[in-house]
């Protein structure tokens, strides 16, 4: 399946993102809780701070896009080392790749990265182009619904004097809302 039409039980999230300290935008992300639950679960949780580490929320939030790559993709998602060496999920350690029914097809899809197989955990990645050489290989998961140019800002600094560890943050990653897919394209 090339890219999942939108479903009304599927949760959308946010991510406020700021490049050298300077908020940029909103990306506004479907997650594909019909085709992949467990994996969408997992990032939305992380979004919301819902999942909790002795007591203490431990998300996305403040954590950065460690690897951008022009023309293929933005990779986040460590908020355990920072640089892309961490791993951690809902599921308490590594999770298992759910299927590969869809395909990175297009821009602004959400995919997970990983090592190996079945080596998920918290990082992920939104493809900057159609990556179809990952197809079988990495989770898609999701996509920008609103906040393309957002996902373009943070590519463009592939040769930028910002890429470094601070340049890109993302802020309060939280949910919306479960919408009505109609709905939460409309918003």
């Amino acid at each position: 399946m090339a890219v999942a039409n939108s479903s009304p039980v599927n949760p959308v999230v946010f991510f406020d993102v700021s490049i050298g300290g300077q908020e940029v935008g909103r990306m506004k992300i479907e997650l594909f809780a019909d085709v992949v639950p467990k994996t969408a679960e997992n990032f939305r949780q992380f979004c919301t701070g819902e999942f909790r580490k002795d007591g203490v929320p431990i998300g996305y939030k403040g954590s950065t896009f460690h690897r951008v790559i022009k023309d293929f993709m933005i990779q986040g998602g460590d908020f355990v080392n920072g640089d892309g060496t961490g791993v951690a999920s809902i599921y308490r350690g590594p999770f298992a790749d759910e299927n590969f029914k869809l395909r990175h097809s297009a821009p602004g899809l959400l995919s997970m990265a990983n090592s190996g197989p079945s080596t998920n955990g918290c990082q992920f990645f939104i493809t900057c182009s159609k990556c179809d050489w990952l197809d079988g290989k990495h989770v898609v998961f999701g996509k920008i619904i609103d906040g393309l140019l957002v996902m373009r800002k943070i590519e463009a600094l592939h040769q930028s004097p910002f890429l470094g560890k601070s340049a890109f943050h993302l802020l309060p990653a939280s949910i919306l809302k479960t919408l009505r897919a109609s709905a939460a394209l409309a918003a």
